[in-house]
Protein backbone atom coordinates (compact mmCIF):
# COMPACT_ATOMS: atom_id res chain seq x y z
CA UNK A 1 0.00 0.00 0.00
CA UNK A 2 0.90 3.71 -1.07
CA UNK A 3 0.34 6.13 1.68
CA UNK A 4 1.60 9.39 1.76
CA UNK A 5 1.24 11.28 5.37
CA UNK A 6 1.40 15.21 5.71
CA UNK A 7 1.73 16.16 9.52
CA UNK A 8 2.36 20.10 9.83
CA UNK A 9 2.56 21.66 13.06
CA UNK A 10 2.14 25.57 13.57
CA UNK A 11 3.06 27.61 16.40
CA UNK A 12 1.66 31.33 16.65
CA UNK A 13 3.27 33.11 19.46
CA UNK A 14 1.73 36.17 21.02
CA UNK A 15 4.86 38.08 21.06
CA UNK A 16 8.10 37.84 19.47
CA UNK A 17 9.89 34.81 19.92
CA UNK A 18 14.11 36.01 20.06
CA UNK A 19 15.59 32.18 19.83
CA UNK A 20 14.38 29.00 19.68
CA UNK A 21 16.05 24.70 19.55
CA UNK A 22 13.71 22.32 18.35
CA UNK A 23 14.10 18.45 17.87
CA UNK A 24 11.45 16.36 15.32
CA UNK A 25 11.08 12.59 14.90
CA UNK A 26 8.54 12.95 11.77
CA UNK A 27 10.68 11.07 9.69
CA UNK A 28 9.21 7.00 9.07
CA UNK A 29 11.07 4.09 9.84
CA UNK A 30 12.33 1.71 7.15
CA UNK A 31 11.76 -1.69 8.57
CA UNK A 32 10.98 -5.34 7.19
CA UNK A 33 7.46 -4.13 6.18
CA UNK A 34 7.63 -0.63 5.67
CA UNK A 35 9.87 0.93 2.89
CA UNK A 36 10.41 5.00 3.09
CA UNK A 37 10.33 5.86 -0.72
CA UNK A 38 10.64 9.97 -0.17
CA UNK A 39 11.04 11.93 2.91
CA UNK A 40 10.78 16.22 3.11
CA UNK A 41 10.72 18.15 6.06
CA UNK A 42 9.81 21.42 5.85
CA UNK A 43 10.43 24.56 7.89
CA UNK A 44 9.61 28.16 8.12
CA UNK A 45 11.17 30.47 9.34
CA UNK A 46 14.37 28.86 7.70
CA UNK A 47 16.66 27.81 10.27
CA UNK A 48 19.91 29.00 10.84
CA UNK A 49 21.11 25.76 11.97
CA UNK A 50 19.85 21.81 11.18
CA UNK A 51 21.08 18.04 11.37
CA UNK A 52 20.06 14.80 11.20
CA UNK A 53 21.31 12.36 13.90
CA UNK A 54 20.42 8.72 14.54
CA UNK A 55 19.18 8.66 17.90
CA UNK A 56 19.89 5.21 20.73
CA UNK A 57 16.98 3.78 19.73
CA UNK A 58 17.74 4.44 16.14
CA UNK A 59 14.92 6.77 14.94
CA UNK A 60 16.02 9.19 12.33
CA UNK A 61 15.89 12.75 14.13
CA UNK A 62 16.09 15.83 13.05
CA UNK A 63 17.32 19.28 15.02
CA UNK A 64 17.37 22.87 14.15
CA UNK A 65 17.55 26.13 15.43
CA UNK A 66 15.90 29.24 14.76
CA UNK A 67 18.63 32.71 15.93
CA UNK A 68 16.25 35.53 14.52
CA UNK A 69 13.28 37.28 15.74
CA UNK A 70 9.76 35.54 14.77
CA UNK A 71 6.25 35.48 15.50
CA UNK A 72 4.90 32.12 14.29
CA UNK A 73 6.74 28.55 13.17
CA UNK A 74 5.51 26.09 10.83
CA UNK A 75 7.22 22.51 10.50
CA UNK A 76 5.82 20.39 7.75
CA UNK A 77 6.39 16.65 7.12
CA UNK A 78 5.47 15.64 3.85
CA UNK A 79 6.73 11.43 3.59
CA UNK A 80 5.78 8.49 0.89
CA UNK A 81 5.68 5.17 2.15
CA UNK A 82 5.14 1.95 1.17
CA UNK A 83 3.90 -0.48 3.15
CA UNK A 84 3.04 -4.49 3.28
CA UNK A 85 0.64 -6.27 5.40
CA UNK A 86 1.96 -8.09 8.42
CA UNK A 87 2.60 -11.07 8.78
CA UNK A 88 0.16 -12.56 11.47
CA UNK A 89 1.27 -13.80 14.80
CA UNK A 90 3.30 -17.52 14.75
CA UNK A 91 1.53 -20.18 16.42
CA UNK A 92 3.30 -22.97 15.88
CA UNK A 93 6.77 -24.31 17.49
CA UNK A 94 9.12 -22.78 17.84
CA UNK A 95 7.08 -19.05 19.00
CA UNK A 96 4.47 -21.91 20.57
CA UNK A 97 6.38 -23.46 23.10
CA UNK A 98 7.48 -19.98 24.70
CA UNK A 99 5.77 -19.34 27.89
CA UNK A 100 5.22 -15.56 29.24
CA UNK A 101 7.16 -17.16 32.46
CA UNK A 102 9.85 -18.35 30.18
CA UNK A 103 10.15 -14.99 29.00
CA UNK A 104 10.56 -13.38 31.82
CA UNK A 105 12.88 -16.12 33.30
CA UNK A 106 15.14 -14.56 30.06
CA UNK A 107 15.37 -11.33 31.16
CA UNK A 108 15.75 -12.21 34.95
CA UNK A 109 19.32 -11.37 36.00
CA UNK A 110 22.27 -14.18 35.71
CA UNK A 111 25.84 -13.63 36.26
CA UNK A 112 27.36 -14.15 32.62
CA UNK A 113 24.30 -14.69 30.61
CA UNK A 114 24.53 -12.96 27.19
CA UNK A 115 23.10 -9.25 27.19
CA UNK A 116 19.70 -9.12 25.55
CA UNK A 117 19.10 -5.41 24.12
CA UNK A 118 15.71 -5.91 24.74
CA UNK A 119 16.51 -5.87 28.12
CA UNK A 120 16.39 -2.02 28.20
CA UNK A 121 12.14 -1.93 27.55
CA UNK A 122 11.76 -3.79 30.52
CA UNK A 123 12.18 -0.93 33.25
CA UNK A 124 10.64 2.06 34.56
CA UNK A 125 10.59 4.84 31.53
CA UNK A 126 9.25 8.40 32.60
CA UNK A 127 5.48 8.29 31.87
CA UNK A 128 5.44 4.15 32.27
CA UNK A 129 5.99 3.57 36.34
CA UNK A 130 6.34 -0.36 37.01
CA UNK A 131 3.56 -1.06 39.67
CA UNK A 132 0.99 -3.54 41.16
CA UNK A 133 -1.56 -1.64 39.58
CA UNK A 134 -0.18 -2.90 36.41
CA UNK A 135 0.40 -6.11 36.79
CA UNK A 136 -2.99 -7.14 38.81
CA UNK A 137 -4.96 -5.64 35.89
CA UNK A 138 -2.50 -8.02 33.49
CA UNK A 139 -2.67 -10.98 35.64
CA UNK A 140 -6.38 -12.41 34.69
CA UNK A 141 -4.53 -12.69 30.91
CA UNK A 142 -1.40 -13.88 31.62
CA UNK A 143 -2.32 -17.28 32.55
CA UNK A 144 0.10 -19.85 33.87
CA UNK A 145 1.57 -21.92 31.20
CA UNK A 146 0.23 -19.14 28.33
CA UNK A 147 1.92 -18.47 25.42
CA UNK A 148 3.36 -15.34 25.32
CA UNK A 149 2.37 -14.21 22.42
CA UNK A 150 -1.01 -15.56 23.46
CA UNK A 151 -1.28 -13.47 26.69
CA UNK A 152 -0.01 -10.48 25.01
CA UNK A 153 -3.15 -10.99 22.35
CA UNK A 154 -5.14 -11.53 25.46
CA UNK A 155 -4.07 -8.60 27.33
CA UNK A 156 -4.43 -5.75 24.05
CA UNK A 157 -8.06 -7.78 24.14
CA UNK A 158 -9.03 -6.62 27.95
CA UNK A 159 -7.43 -3.01 27.42
CA UNK A 160 -9.95 -2.27 23.99
CA UNK A 161 -12.74 -3.79 25.88
CA UNK A 162 -12.50 -2.51 29.27
CA UNK A 163 -11.20 0.97 28.89
CA UNK A 164 -13.05 3.60 26.69
CA UNK A 165 -10.95 5.53 23.95
CA UNK A 166 -12.06 9.79 24.56
CA UNK A 167 -11.00 11.95 23.21
CA UNK A 168 -9.49 15.06 25.64
CA UNK A 169 -10.19 12.70 28.59
CA UNK A 170 -6.55 13.40 29.25
CA UNK A 171 -3.70 15.28 28.70
CA UNK A 172 0.08 14.65 27.10
CA UNK A 173 1.53 14.25 29.83
CA UNK A 174 -1.38 12.44 31.86
CA UNK A 175 0.21 9.71 34.42
CA UNK A 176 -0.61 5.92 33.01
CA UNK A 177 -2.30 4.93 36.50
CA UNK A 178 -4.53 7.99 36.42
CA UNK A 179 -5.82 7.05 33.02
CA UNK A 180 -5.90 3.34 34.42
CA UNK A 181 -7.94 4.47 37.26
CA UNK A 182 -10.26 6.63 35.47
CA UNK A 183 -10.81 3.77 32.52
CA UNK A 184 -10.55 5.78 29.72
CA UNK A 185 -8.01 7.72 27.60
CA UNK A 186 -6.58 8.40 23.78
CA UNK A 187 -4.36 5.91 22.28
CA UNK A 188 -1.14 7.26 24.02
CA UNK A 189 -2.35 5.85 26.87
CA UNK A 190 -3.71 2.99 25.91
CA UNK A 191 -0.14 2.06 24.37
CA UNK A 192 1.36 3.39 28.32
CA UNK A 193 -1.21 1.15 30.25
CA UNK A 194 -0.48 -1.80 28.21
CA UNK A 195 3.83 -1.27 28.46
CA UNK A 196 3.01 -0.70 32.41
CA UNK A 197 1.29 -3.98 32.61
CA UNK A 198 3.90 -5.58 30.52
CA UNK A 199 6.72 -4.86 32.18
CA UNK A 200 5.80 -4.75 35.54
CA UNK A 201 5.62 -8.42 35.24
CA UNK A 202 9.42 -8.45 33.94
CA UNK A 203 8.27 -8.63 30.08
CA UNK A 204 9.93 -6.38 27.76
CA UNK A 205 7.88 -3.79 25.40
CA UNK A 206 8.53 -0.25 23.44
CA UNK A 207 6.10 2.72 22.42
CA UNK A 208 5.85 3.28 18.99
CA UNK A 209 4.77 6.32 17.50
CA UNK A 210 3.46 6.46 14.06
CA UNK A 211 -0.19 7.31 11.97
CA UNK A 212 -3.57 5.00 10.92
CA UNK A 213 -4.72 5.51 7.56
CA UNK A 214 -8.67 6.39 8.75
CA UNK A 215 -11.94 5.79 5.97
CA UNK A 216 -14.18 9.08 6.02
CA UNK A 217 -17.72 7.81 7.19
CA UNK A 218 -19.86 6.66 4.57
CA UNK A 219 -20.95 9.41 1.97
CA UNK A 220 -18.18 11.64 3.70
CA UNK A 221 -15.60 13.34 1.62
CA UNK A 222 -11.87 12.65 3.43
CA UNK A 223 -10.99 16.20 4.90
CA UNK A 224 -7.45 17.25 4.83
CA UNK A 225 -5.55 17.59 8.74
CA UNK A 226 -8.96 15.70 10.12
CA UNK A 227 -6.32 12.55 11.06
CA UNK A 228 -4.05 12.46 13.76
CA UNK A 229 -0.88 10.72 15.27
CA UNK A 230 -1.01 7.43 16.83
CA UNK A 231 0.83 4.83 19.06
CA UNK A 232 0.78 1.27 19.83
CA UNK A 233 3.06 -1.34 21.20
CA UNK A 234 5.79 -3.66 20.52
CA UNK A 235 6.56 -6.83 22.57
CA UNK A 236 9.66 -8.95 22.27
CA UNK A 237 9.90 -12.72 22.40
CA UNK A 238 13.62 -14.22 22.41
CA UNK A 239 13.40 -17.75 20.83
CA UNK A 240 13.71 -20.60 23.51
CA UNK A 241 17.52 -21.38 23.73
CA UNK A 242 16.84 -25.24 22.20
CA UNK A 243 16.06 -23.10 19.10
CA UNK A 244 18.97 -21.01 18.89
CA UNK A 245 21.66 -22.76 20.49
CA UNK A 246 22.28 -20.75 23.56
CA UNK A 247 21.97 -17.18 21.56
CA UNK A 248 19.22 -14.48 22.07
CA UNK A 249 17.59 -13.91 19.23
CA UNK A 250 13.67 -13.04 19.29
CA UNK A 251 10.96 -10.86 17.10
CA UNK A 252 9.22 -7.71 18.24
CA UNK A 253 5.30 -8.39 18.08
CA UNK A 254 3.22 -5.53 17.41
CA UNK A 255 0.09 -4.95 19.39
CA UNK A 256 -2.25 -1.98 19.37
CA UNK A 257 -5.05 -2.20 21.74
CA UNK A 258 -7.07 1.33 20.92
CA UNK A 259 -8.15 -0.83 18.19
CA UNK A 260 -7.69 -4.40 18.81
CA UNK A 261 -5.41 -5.20 15.94
CA UNK A 262 -2.28 -6.86 16.12
CA UNK A 263 0.83 -8.42 13.84
CA UNK A 264 4.25 -9.42 12.94
CA UNK A 265 6.33 -6.53 11.53
CA UNK A 266 2.73 -4.08 12.23
CA UNK A 267 -0.93 -4.06 12.93
CA UNK A 268 -1.74 -3.78 9.87
CA UNK A 269 -1.03 -2.40 6.08
CA UNK A 270 -2.21 0.57 6.55
CA UNK A 271 -0.38 1.84 9.81
CA UNK A 272 3.16 3.68 9.15
CA UNK A 273 5.48 3.83 11.71
CA UNK A 274 7.69 6.58 13.30
CA UNK A 275 10.00 6.05 16.00
CA UNK A 276 10.19 4.02 18.52
CA UNK A 277 11.06 4.39 22.34
CA UNK A 278 10.50 3.30 26.03
CA UNK A 279 7.69 5.77 25.80
CA UNK A 280 6.27 9.00 24.93
CA UNK A 281 8.61 11.28 26.08
CA UNK A 282 11.53 9.40 23.55
CA UNK A 283 9.35 9.89 20.16
CA UNK A 284 7.55 13.30 20.92
CA UNK A 285 7.17 14.35 17.36
CA UNK A 286 8.47 17.80 18.34
CA UNK A 287 9.72 19.57 20.89
CA UNK A 288 12.18 22.31 22.06
CA UNK A 289 13.21 25.39 24.13
CA UNK A 290 12.27 29.03 23.02
CA UNK A 291 14.02 31.86 24.46
CA UNK A 292 10.92 34.20 25.65
CA UNK A 293 8.41 34.45 27.82
CA UNK A 294 5.69 34.79 25.21
CA UNK A 295 2.62 32.57 25.39
CA UNK A 296 1.56 30.37 22.11
CA UNK A 297 -1.37 28.54 20.44
CA UNK A 298 -0.81 25.36 18.43
CA UNK A 299 -1.74 23.82 15.79
CA UNK A 300 -1.34 20.47 14.15
CA UNK A 301 -2.96 18.78 11.13
CA UNK A 302 -2.61 15.39 9.86
CA UNK A 303 -3.56 13.70 6.42
CA UNK A 304 -3.08 9.98 5.73
CA UNK A 305 -3.75 8.93 2.85
CA UNK A 306 -3.64 7.40 -1.05
CA UNK A 307 -1.15 9.75 -3.01
CA UNK A 308 -3.71 9.90 -5.37
CA UNK A 309 -6.49 11.35 -3.32
CA UNK A 310 -4.62 14.51 -1.76
CA UNK A 311 -5.35 15.92 -5.55
CA UNK A 312 -9.45 14.62 -5.44
CA UNK A 313 -9.36 16.43 -1.87
CA UNK A 314 -7.34 19.63 -2.57
CA UNK A 315 -4.41 18.61 -1.02
CA UNK A 316 -1.39 20.91 -1.16
CA UNK A 317 2.03 20.50 -2.91
CA UNK A 318 2.66 17.28 -4.97
CA UNK A 319 3.80 14.88 -3.23
CA UNK A 320 7.95 14.92 -2.20
CA UNK A 321 10.26 13.80 -5.03
CA UNK A 322 11.99 10.08 -4.65
CA UNK A 323 15.42 10.32 -4.97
Amino acid sequence: MHLRILHRTRYRYHGNIDMAQHMVHLQPANTPSQRVLAHELRIDPEPAARSETTDVFGNERTFFSLQSSHNMLTVEADSLVDTQAPRPLPESPPWRGQTWERVREHFRYRAQAPFDPASEFLFASPYVPRDDAFAAFARPAFKAGRPMLEAARALMERIHTELTYESDSTEVNTPALDALAQGKGVCQDFAHIMLGCLRSLGLPARYVSGYLLTRPPPGKPRLIGADASHAWVSVYVPLPDDATQGGSSGAWFDFDPTNNRCGWGSPGEDYVSLATGRDFSDVSPMRGVIQSGARHTLAVAVTVAPPQEFHAIGGTEGTPSIE
